[in-house]
């Protein structure tokens, strides 16, 4: 009872603060559907692997992520068979705190060279009793994305969970906030164990947003304390020095991650590095470019207008995209879902990265349903609903992009369109 006391009375130090991470809302919502717990298995031993979830590392590796509650080795041992493990592979653990929290063990391996497009059965930590599997990428197109923003963990995060599990994807990419846990820790662990069925199986490849921050002014000063801790990704391999904005390829996509809460002014290392990793991007190996943002550049719904983590990393990086020929920009941040076409400062351009707003994966503040009227013309589809999106890159030229609608508990397609890459357009050449 004491736990519980004093974790309500973070709660309510936290909401003091919450301005500072943009939770503050001034439009309407309607009602979300509950929260889920999901609390550890009682079956389960203080050394049983738990909340698992994996990343690539590299062109055929792969980050196994795993939480024990007390120690146990950093192992996994993997093979092609169930039950038969012919290899190993050792790494780090480590743990936080967080006012009076204080994280279980999380363990840290990078297993590989692994196959492409290849089945794997693992264990974490040699506990005989867990065999889990993982699917590797294709090694070349055409591979599918599932892309979801702002999952939380409600009724509707388990309908969106649900229909991503259907959809046989390769990897799922995720613009930021994800647990929303919002200095509740806890609530990091609950939703490490309900994502850990899809994310166990394939790649999860992360970016933050502002419910990552969980930084308290005096209190807590240190903000992605949780964040960078639990979800380490591969940045070292794309010469970041934060983990809060990275790039990696896979199949024929090079994929950017990016960063809307850390410094994005042309005088930054977010800035410098993007302006260093679009360089080096060979359009033959790679010939597609998505880029990952949280705050979304362009927004025709009320919520979320006029913030700077949109208006002025738009405006120092915007070219930058534009530029390299970036065929998507993808962000959550926005509970809709919005598709707008080509476009750049703000008008239309052929040339120009499609913008898609995908922050509807079932959050717990609800739907933003109030949308600008009349609508711009740059903005093609806007509905405020719950779901996901699944992005086909089929070959070098072609892509199909479908939002799937979760209508009740059903995945509807609502929205499909068929995109050429910017590489292959005469007329966009650089």
């Amino acid at each position: 009872m004491a736990v519980i006391k004093r974790l309500v009375l973070v709660f309510v130090l936290a909401t003091v603060f919450a301005g500072f991470i943009g939770c503050v809302v001034s439009y309407d919502r309607p009602l979300a559907r509950k929260d889920i717990s999901m609390p550890q298995p009682e079956e389960f031993s203080p050394t049983s692997p738990q909340q698992v979830h994996i990343s690539v590392v590299g062109a055929d590796k792969m980050r196994i992520s795993w939480i024990t509650k007390s120690s146990a080795p950093a192992i996994v041992e993997y093979g092609t068979s169930p039950g038969v493990y012919l290899k190993s592979a050792t790494g780090s653990t480590s743990s936080y705190r967080y006012l009076i929290y204080k994280s279980g063990e999380i363990h840290d391996v990078v297993i590989g060279p692994l196959n492409p497009n290849t089945v794997y059965y693992y264990r974490c930590s040699s506990d005989s009793s867990l065999e889990f599997s993982l699917k590797t990428p294709p090694a070349h197109l055409p591979i599918k994305f599932a892309v979801v923003g702002d999952l939380g963990q409600t009724g509707w995060t388990n309908t969106t969970l649900e229909h991503i599990g259907q959809s046989n994807y390769d990897m799922l990419l995720l613009p930021g906030d994800l647990a929303y846990a919002d200095f509740l820790q806890p609530l990091w662990d609950s939703f490490g164990h309900l994502v850990e069925p899809l994310a166990s199986q394939r790649p999860w490849m992360v970016t933050e947003g502002n419910h990552e921050v969980e930084k308290i002014p005096a209190i807590h000063s240190t903000p992605f304390t949780a964040y960078n801790a639990r979800w380490h990704m591969p940045f070292e391999e794309s010469g970041s020095n934060s983990n809060l904005y990275y790039s990696f390829d896979v199949a024929g996509v090079h994929v950017i991650m990016l960063g809307s809460y850390t410094d994005f002014g042309p005088d930054s290392d977010q800035f410098k590095w993007l302006q260093a990793d679009l360089g080096k991007i060979n359009r033959g190996r790679t010939p597609w470019i998505v880029a990952i943002i949280h705050a979304p550049w362009y927004n025709t719904n009320t919520a979320h207008q006029g913030e700077p983590e949109s208006d002025l990393m738009k405006k120092s990086m915007e070219g930058l995209l534009y530029n390299a020929r970036v065929d998507f920009v993808f962000a959550g941040h926005v509970h809709a879902y919005e598709r707008f076409t080509h476009v750049y400062n703000g008008k239309a351009d052929n040339c120009a990265p499609v913008h898609i707003t995908i922050g509807d994966g079932g959050n717990r503040e609800g739907l933003a349903s109030k949308y600008m009227n009349p609508k711009p013309e740059i903005s093609v589809f806007r509905e405020a609903s719950f779901g996901h999106g699944q992005l086909e890159v089929l070959n070098a030229t072609h892509t199909v992009w479908t939002w799937h609608r979760n209508d009740d508990d059903v995945s509807v397609v609502a929205d499909t369109v068929w995109f050429r890459s910017l590489s292959s357009d005469p007329a966009c050449k650089v």
